[in-house]
């Protein structure tokens, strides 16, 4: 006859091979999900576009940034963390990549959203590289599920430019 501690060890183990095995197909689950977001980012105002001190170049912009992110929730989702980032190329550097505003949006009843506001950390260029530059402004999301593996994506949306000459 099997002791008491025979009999818990098997029946913990196999509680912790069952929860490993929902778990495993709750997060298989979120492929099969249909995940369609979009966005749209304008620039309302170019609010400060100066050179420092220093040499390099600041730029404070007030950004209009409507996104539905709904389809990104599904039952296994717990948060989605999203940024939007200028990225831009110079002589130096492929891809300069600066975040501009950023948001966790903890339900789906909050995925769906527009908001207009001046960008909440600073966009710098460590040189003088920024007059006239273009530049894409690019929505990035990373999904947090309850289990499995977290992943990101973004939307690219280019055809932004900065003035030729400081103000």
């Amino acid at each position: 006859m099997h002791t008491f501690g025979y009999r818990a060890n098997a029946l913990l183990t196999f509680a912790i091979t069952a929860l490993a095995f929902i778990c495993a197909i709750a997060s298989f689950s979120d492929k099969f999900s249909n995940q369609n977001p979009s966005a749209e980012i304008q620039i309302l105002n170019i609010n400060r576009f100066k050179k420092q001190s220093h040499g390099n170049d600041e730029v404070s912009l007030t950004l209009d940034i409507s996104a539905d992110l709904q389809s990104l929730f599904t039952w296994n989702t717990k948060q989605v963390f999203v940024f939007v980032a200028a990225e831009y190329e110079t002589p130096k550097n492929f891809l300069n990549q600066v975040s501009l505003w950023d948001a966790i949006i903890p339900a789906k009843e909050d995925a769906k959203f527009r908001i207009q506001v001046s960008n909440k950390y600073r966009f710098i260029d460590q040189g003088q590289n920024l007059r006239g530059k273009e530049f894409n402004l690019t929505l990035h999301w990373h999904v947090m599920p309850k289990t499995g593996k977290m992943f990101a994506d973004k939307i690219v949306m280019p055809g932004y430019s900065l003035p030729d000459a400081y103000r």
